[in-house]
């Protein structure tokens, strides 16, 4: 067997590893990316202060299940508060050069970014949003009336992506990660959006909502949209959330 997969695979292996920036005296790179150049800024609720249903771990596990269909019960701020902190809440900032958050990530490094796509929020206008996990607020990027058909379409125009409440939109920034592990980072960051999507399935069913991971996207139509480049910011993971 033979091709791209394959040769990612061996050249990722850790013995090419290499020597890192971090090694060689390079500045640590941002923790997130920052709001200067977006629009409003938008406090979230604190996600201590959400109520949520105690359904049990075994019982989320037990009924973890991809759900495309949903209701038109909107999802509160609240709500998407909560599952925006389940799924990169920072729990503590390390001196400026690490976060702990809610999920796992290869040397703390959580090269992950998270945008929003709000199609029924309470509370918040339709439009694509980015997450800001220090501060926890959500900074406008697009609110452009066109920008779901935008996305909808990178995605296949699979349909539940204009019909869920909200769509999470992970990208990856690899030089977070590329910046302590080389290019054997590229395979780390894969593996923190599973930890992510993970925890987005579990902690929805305590809201009511249900999840709908997605991995068929245009890469070349689904970074436009989100106005990055594809080369130091890409999409890598998409969700639907909705409820049921």
């Amino acid at each position: 067997m033979s091709g791209i997969g394959k040769e990612f695979m061996e050249k990722t292996q850790y013995r090419y590893l290499g020597r890192p920036d971090q090694s060689m005296g390079y500045p640590n790179p941002p923790l997130e990316l920052g709001a200067e150049d977006t629009g409003r800024i938008i406090d979230l609720p604190q996600p201590e202060d959400v109520q949520v249903h105690d359904i049990g771990l075994r019982r989320a596990i037990e009924k973890r299940t991809s759900i495309r269909n949903y209701s038109r019960e909107p999802l509160s701020l609240e709500e998407l508060s909560y599952l925006l902190w389940c799924t990169q809440g920072v729990k503590e900032v390390v001196r400026d050069v690490a976060t702990f958050r809610t999920v796992p990530s290869a040397g703390a490094r959580h090269a992950l970014e998270t945008y929003i796509l709000a199609n029924n929020v309470q509370g918040l206008e339709k439009g694509l949003y980015r997450f800001l996990p220090i501060e926890h607020k959500l900074a406008e990027i697009n609110m452009g009336k066109d920008i779901a058909n935008q996305i909808g379409h990178a995605c296949l125009d699979q349909p539940f992506v204009k019909t869920s409440a909200a769509t999470f939109i992970w990208t990856a920034v690899p030089y977070r990660m590329a910046w302590r592990y080389g290019q054997r980072g590229y395979r780390y960051l894969h593996l923190d959006a599973g930890h992510v999507c993970q925890n987005l399935y579990l902690s929805a069913s305590s809201v009511g909502c249900g999840v709908c991971a997605i991995a068929a996207f245009l890469d070349e139509e689904l970074n436009p949209a989100l106005g990055i480049d594809g080369e130091n910011e890409f999409a890598i993971y998409v969700a639907t959330v909705g409820k049921k």
